[in-house]
């Protein structure tokens, strides 16, 4: 009998591998799935069944796995440089993408400055703020950030971000942070009382706080919880006011997830600093980017000996073949009209979510563009219903990752109207079948 090759390539793994956000133990009732390939929004297993993507690889994915467009890409990209430093060198990919970037975010964003991942681009941030004021002589080494935030998992991202457990393991190894409220809803009035909260912080610390970061309209490891676009105006507003850095972290929110190209778009507002990453590159290769404005770029620039540089590097900085995946990323929305595309599949999601209200277990469903959440009441974090949801849906050939009690749904934008069907009536099942325990 031919051994089942999921168990083995399981097995393999355990003997082996650490995984990331995963209590080791479960493994010894939850099994792993294996993976051997993709394609568009299916992933396939090594006995063949298929699941749909219906979290974009934990956000990342925009146009599906194995995109062709994509694939020629880099695979051309790979015949010529696979990488150089940047540091005295420079190389086509790195150059053609900065400027791009230039060209489709924000305005006053004019510099590029090249990391390897979300929580380095955070970390970048955070320094270059803090180095920035101390260059024009001011010590304002405060950082303010909203309630229920996630900005990553490195020292300086952990301690502006709002993860309690985490915070209280790590806590002696944190930087000075202070927090605000987050609006609690997505109406005017919840961003109207969050913003009085925000401007007497800054009226009492504006003169030590460096910067104040936000995840732009959408919370995402917060349980996808969503504010009105007001709130990102009037911070921006105030911050300029007290002279302090709005850092907005658009890793999962930027290009396309919100119904704009950034969520700051939604508000047009224009951030001292942009944290890009994710989706920058399609799914394909680690990548991200902190973008910043002329002001700042110019408090650094000096003679050697005076010391003002900017002190953060890494060995893959600006690597070229994810340069080339995010500059044929980028192609595919220029040449495609996805943000319109997009539009018309959240109006469809939006459809589809209103019958989730008709279960007694739910107690909440919201939205903003492709990103949509049911969040659920009446349970305990010590019964798992996110555990339960998602085993249904791996039986049922669907990838849902619930973070708690919150199901969300974050598919490629290459997902059709029948499959986005698949993807939410197979959790809707999943929820119903919670009624029935």
């Amino acid at each position: 009998m031919r051994e089942n090759q999921n168990s083995v390539m399981m097995q393999r793994d355990l003997d082996v591998i650490w995984h990331p956000c995963t209590q080791m133990k479960d493994h010894e009732t939850l099994p792993l799935i294996p993976i051997k390939s993709g394609k568009g929004i299916y992933l396939y297993d090594f006995e063949g069944k298929s699941y749909i993507d219906a979290i974009s690889s934990w956000w990342v994915n925009l146009f599906g796995h194995a995109n062709p467009h994509i694939n020629v890409r880099i695979k051309t990209q790979l015949d010529t440089l696979e990488h150089v430093l940047l540091a005295g060198f420079t190389h086509e990919p790195a150059v053609t993408l900065a400027h791009a970037l230039v060209d489709i975010t924000p305005d006053a964003l004019k510099k590029v400055f090249y990391v390897d991942n979300g929580s380095s681009a955070v970390e970048a941030a955070l320094k270059m703020s803090y180095h920035y004021h101390r260059n024009l002589g001011r010590e304002k080494s405060l950082f303010l950030s909203l309630t229920n935030s996630y900005h990553g998992e490195t020292i300086g991202a952990l301690s502006v971000g709002d993860v309690s457990l985490y915070k209280e393991t790590y806590a002696p190894l944190l930087i000075a942070n202070k927090q605000v409220p987050v609006p609690v809803d997505q109406s005017m009035k919840a961003a109207e009382e969050a913003i009085v909260h925000l401007e007497s912080m800054l009226r009492s610390k504006g003169e030590k706080i460096a910067a104040l970061i936000v995840e732009p309209l959408v919370q995402g490891a917060g349980g996808m919880h969503m504010y009105h676009p007001y709130y990102l105006k009037e911070a921006r507003r105030l911050t300029r006011q007290y002279d302090v850095h709005l850092i907005a972290d658009e890793i999962m929110t930027g290009f396309g997830r919100t119904g704009e190209m950034f969520a700051c778009d939604h508000a047009d507002i224009s951030p001292d600093f942009m944290t890009l990453s994710k989706g920058l590159t399609g799914g394909y290769l680690s990548l991200s980017v902190v973008m910043t404005t002329d002001k700042v770029y110019e408090a650094f620039y000096c003679d050697y000996n005076d010391y003002k540089a900017f002190l953060h590097s890494h060995s893959y900085t600006g690597n070229p073949l994810a340069c080339t995946a995010a500059l044929a990323t980028l192609e595919i929305f220029k040449e495609n009209d996805v943000i319109e595309k997009n539009r018309q599949k959240s109006a469809y999601i939006a459809k589809k979510l209103k019958r989730f209200m008709s279960l007694e277990n739910v107690k909440e469903v919201r939205q903003q563009g492709m990103i949509a959440a049911v969040e659920l009441k009446g349970y305990t974090p010590q019964e798992r219903i996110g555990l339960a949801v998602y085993q249904y849906g791996l039986a049922n050939g669907v990838l849902l990752r619930p973070l708690g009690h919150i199901i969300y749904f974050m598919p490629p934008y290459v997902i059709t109207e029948e499959e986005i069907d698949t993807m939410m009536d197979v959790a809707y099942d999943g929820i119903a079948s919670l009624l029935k325990h």
